[in-house]
């Protein structure tokens, strides 16, 4: 599909995208501030977590894209389905393969917190499938936007293998732009025939999925602390060099014992080398002026 022929860049504050953009910013940010995204987006997560939340999204997108088919011909939903494109269920089979092995469905389960998102799902789409518009919009725009962040920092922080294996629910093989897809995709719902109560409706609905998402993020969050450590596989922790260095985990771990600092104070050390400062610039000069003749 060639989404850069399909979408007009015009928009109006009463179009559907624009509503949903304000009226879900204020969630959109308590979202980002839950402990477990935050943590998360430190590289501070723990592998059976990262397991446990790939199966609430199974659960999650299953009852999502079982309503999405079952609605796929009605006129309110129709415009927006795209399951080559966006379906997200068999890749997040793939995933529970990797961490489960073959007989993953028996080792996974249902959380309570995912459960309520689920039945919530299903009976959008079964009574009120205009609703469903925000369930899509909400997951999938941000699966586009900031999953990709999550989908480095997972890939980093858990060694998970550069061929992508355990984080394939981040992967869309048939989007080729990001970016010019969601375009394409706030164009469709900005021309769904809706009246301003539905919009607002579709709006509130979205608010709604952010709390059933914070919910399921709050419930990893409480489950991560009964965690062992041994469960932990993530690497070495992010430390940004700003504060006590005695608070860098990195550093913590080595109290009394011999071998390297923080190798982000080792960089910073190495970087103000007079000799190391003149190969960057070096490099520096070689990449700009390849990027110039790139562009030229």
């Amino acid at each position: 599909m060639r989404y850069e022929e399909t979408e007009d860049d015009s928009v109006s504050p009463t179009d559907l995208s624009e509503l949903l953009k304000e009226g879900t910013k204020e969630s959109h940010d308590r979202a980002e501030n839950t402990q477990f995204v935050k943590d998360f987006l430190k590289g501070r997560i723990k592998k059976e977590l990262f397991k446990l939340a790939t199966t609430a999204l199974y659960f999650t997108y299953s009852a999502l894209e079982e309503e999405m088919d079952r609605n796929k011909d009605n006129p309110v939903f129709a415009p927006l389905y795209f399951p080559l494109e966006l379906h997200r269920r068999e890749a997040l089979i793939k995933d529970l393969k990797y961490f489960y092995g073959e007989d993953w469905e028996e080792k996974i389960q249902c959380s309570e917190a995912t459960q309520h998102y689920v039945d919530r799902i299903h009976h959008v789409g079964q009574h009120e499938p205009e609703l469903l518009v925000a369930h899509a919009y909400t997951r999938y725009m941000g699966d586009l936007s900031g999953g990709q962040v999550l989908k480095k920092v997972a890939q980093r922080a858990l060694k998970l293998p550069s061929t992508e294996e355990g984080i394939q629910f981040y992967v869309f093989d048939n989007i080729s732009n990001a970016q010019q897809f969601k375009q394409l995709y706030r164009a469709r719902m900005n021309a769904l025939d809706l009246d301003k109560n539905m919009k607002e409706r579709i709006v509130e609905e979205a608010n709604r999925a952010f709390r059933f998402n914070m919910q399921v993020f709050d419930e990893l969050d409480e489950t991560g602390k009964s965690l062992t450590e041994e469960a932990q596989d993530g690497g070495f922790p992010v430390h940004d060099g700003k504060g006590d260095l005695r608070k860098c985990p990195y550093y913590a771990d080595r109290l009394g014992k011999a071998g390297p600092g923080c190798p982000y104070h080792a960089a910073v050390a190495l970087a103000k080398q007079p000799l190391v400062q003149l190969i960057l610039a070096a490099c520096v000069a070689v990449a700009a002026g390849a990027a110039a003749w790139y562009v030229m």
